[in-house]
């Protein structure tokens, strides 16, 4: 319970400095009727707008004003669409959820299983291949890399879509974008984890005992290394997300990173400030939920902290 409260007060405390830093940013960056509203209006009007959108007010006011708001659910209107900001946000959530958990997946599918094999192998010939597709996937930015996979997938071999979303087909390029950079680092993860843990007295007792390599790997290796992979991987979830405003933008997918990169460049405040605040949010409870399945694979951990609540 004590943990329990302990992270509850850190993610409102958190979420609370995203919004502040989130508000005040915005609002130093210039005022967003210079963006939406045409150049040759006249000054009334533009008054009109300010006062309709409450940009006249001081903006410690504003900031009052917005933290009430937000305790009622009401993430204030799009100014350039005219529309509830949580509604037009949470449309895009989807499509969002649908490229990073495949993109999660594709990561973890291709980069746990090299990372193994690459541990096994120490120093051979795989090993050093595994590690240099993994620099090479590393090293490749996401944009250069997606519009590579444009080139060649769309426009010389003409099989896949260069952009949109509306069949699985549309998804395999921009998930392969996102995936393989992480699956990438999660190789290199799972192969010093690896490394590390069959060097480990318990492993040479296994061998001694008669187990074998497939046995020693499954039942002690993996569950041992998994604990530092599964922490990487709580604190990769906001590069993910990250990446993903990369990748819509190359790959014109309708998702959150889309809907991000114009409500900047129009200085659609609301909007923004409504994404930022569910990214926090998505960061907060995944790493939550890397702290709950860490202590759940090593009961040290969970042994800690009932020690440290008495």
């Amino acid at each position: 319970m004590f943990w329990f409260l302990t992270k509850s007060l850190r993610a409102v405390i958190t979420l609370l400095l995203v919004v502040t830093f989130v508000f005040f940013v915005l609002r130093l960056s210039g005022d967003p009727t210079y963006m939406l509203l045409p150049d040759d209006i006249d000054e009334a009007t533009r008054t009109f707008y300010r006062q309709l959108w409450g940009l006249d007010k001081p903006i410690f006011v504003q900031y009052l004003n917005y933290l009430g708001a937000l305790l009622q659910g009401d993430f204030g209107i799009s100014f350039r669409n005219n529309q509830d900001a949580f509604q037009l946000v949470w449309d895009r959530v989807p499509k969002t959820a649908l490229l990073t958990g495949t993109s999660l997946v594709i990561s973890l599918v291709i980069g746990i299983p090299l990372g193994i094999v690459a541990a096994l192998y120490r120093d051979s010939w795989i090993d050093r291949a595994v590690m240099a597709a993994s620099v090479f996937g590393f090293s490749m930015p996401n944009f250069f890399l997606g519009i590579l996979l444009i080139l060649i997938f769309s426009l010389n071999l003409r099989v896949l879509p260069s952009s949109g979303s509306g069949t699985w087909r549309h998804l395999i390029m921009p998930a392969s974008t996102l995936g393989i950079s992480f699956a990438a680092q999660f190789a290199r993860y799972t192969r010093s984890s690896m490394i590390d843990v069959l060097n480990k007295s318990y492993m040479r007792t296994a061998q001694s005992k008669g187990a074998g390599t497939a046995r020693r790997v499954n039942l002690h290796a993996l569950p041992n290394a998994a604990i530092p992979v599964i922490t990487i991987l709580g604190l990769k979830v906001g590069e993910l997300l990250g990446g993903a405003v990369i990748t819509e933008t190359v790959f014109a997918w309708p998702g959150l990173g889309r809907l991000l990169t114009s409500a900047v460049a129009s200085r659609d405040l609301a909007v923004v400030q409504c994404i930022m605040i569910l990214l926090a949010i998505t960061m907060v409870v995944a790493n939550m939920l890397t702290d709950l399945t860490y202590g759940w694979l090593d009961p040290r951990v969970r042994v800690g902290a009932k020690a440290g609540s008495r």
